[in-house]
């Protein structure tokens, strides 16, 4: 056996086919109802190849940064976030492209807000994954990141049931700094804190003990089979976060979705959902009574799921397990629901809140990322109760 065909297990063709397969019927079913749809679904397959290819994490990057002083995850989203700032801004100073308004990811900054991004933080830890981290290794195979997703769902639908509550709590409103002092001073100025962030984390005596960018093992086979550089990753997802917002006409989001999946399984069980306040009409209630193959997260979601099964499967890492300890189960119980709840208050996850609130200028995506990680922290701590 040669070290390349040991370094590349074989490639599953039956899984592949499958998935390609499905992937293409979805695309011609979405194709039906215009461009817009079956274009998001590729973005979303690509997001899910180089999510997976470069194990592109939110969770693992924060536990690390605390448990080891490695800042490679955190250098990554930096590059990421500047990056995708760049692209942004020209598009929402114009307020319009291809003859459609685009809107960037502006939200309340709020004490449900914070909360949220709080237990959402301690979320990630027991759950092990965040928005996007818990799609791409629950499409990739992993059983456990499956009941996450599952119990993220329920989570969320619970919060949407208590979210008139929450909206009641003290809030300073949502604040743009690109809309408030002008695109350039606010590029200049999140550019700047970036900066700082990484020159400061340097200063405590963190460092980047992972590879970056490509080593001297790099082929065109690693090109299509992973490992990708982070970097790398960091790149193509501002770029297709930047794609999303031209398309679509916002930026890209996760965990909306996830309440609606779990919204319509209620409703298929017979819960009347029209009464409650999240639910009584608006984008929520019109969405409730449509096919989520209408619903542009919704597909953008199964299309990152599918971008990640079938890198999975060109890695030939498709292995799905059904043995999960018990400690490690109601981690992900627990885990999901804190997530879903904590998403739901807080206007998004470290995707729809966090990147795309920085890439937008918006003050809620500063605030969400430091009560997330003091959540982080936390369920760092908590992960050794579970076994993990």
């Amino acid at each position: 056996m040669t070290t390349e065909t040991a370094a590349f297990p074989p490639i599953q063709r039956p899984f592949l086919f499958v998935a390609l397969a499905l992937a293409a019927g979805l695309f011609v079913q979405l194709s039906t109802s215009g461009a817009e749809l079956p274009a998001l679904f590729a973005v979303g397959i690509a997001m899910g190849i180089s999510l997976y290819h470069a194990a592109f994490g939110f969770t693992g990057a924060y536990r690390r940064l605390f448990t080891e002083k490695d800042i490679s995850g955190i250098t990554a989203q930096l590059v990421m976030l500047a990056t995708a700032m760049l692209l942004f801004a020209p598009v929402l100073a114009e307020g319009r492209v291809f003859g459609h308004g685009v809107s960037g990811a502006i939200a309340p900054v709020s004490v449900s807000m914070a909360f949220g991004a709080f237990i959402f933080g301690i979320g990630m830890q027991l759950g092990g994954g965040c928005g996007s981290g818990t799609l791409f290794t629950a499409g990739s195979g992993n059983s456990r990141m499956v009941l996450v997703l599952v119990f993220f769902c329920i989570g969320g639908l619970w919060g949407s049931l208590d979210q008139e509550w929450w909206t009641k709590l003290p809030s300073i409103g949502s604040i743009s700094f690109g809309e408030k002092f002008g695109w350039g001073p606010a590029m200049a100025m999140q550019l700047a804190a970036l900066g700082l962030i990484y020159l400061g984390l340097r200063k405590l005596g963190c460092e980047n003990k992972r590879s970056l960018w490509w080593d001297s093992r790099f082929s065109w086979k690693t090109l299509l089979r992973g490992p990708w550089p982070l970097f790398l990753s960091a790149g193509l997802l501002a770029l297709f976060n930047w794609l999303t917002l031209l398309i679509a006409g916002h930026a890209w989001s996760i965990t909306w979705a996830f309440t609606l999946w779990a919204g319509k399984a209620a409703v298929a069980m017979g819960w009347d959902l029209s009464s409650t306040w999240f639910w009584s009409g608006g984008f929520a209630g019109r969405a409730l009574n449509r096919s989520i193959l209408l619903d542009i997260t919704s597909v953008m979601n199964i299309g990152i799921m599918f971008g990640a099964f079938i890198a999975a499967t060109l890695a030939g890492k498709i292995a799905p397990g059904t043995r999960i300890p018990l400690p490690s189960l109601l981690a992900a119980v627990f885990g999901g629901l804190l997530l879903g709840y904590g998403a739901r208050l807080a206007y998004g996850c470290n995707i729809g809140a966090f990147f795309s609130g920085v890439a937008s200028t918006s003050l809620h995506g500063w605030v969400w990322i430091v009560f997330a990680l003091a959540g982080n922290y936390l369920g760092v701590r908590l992960r050794p109760l579970f076994k993990l």
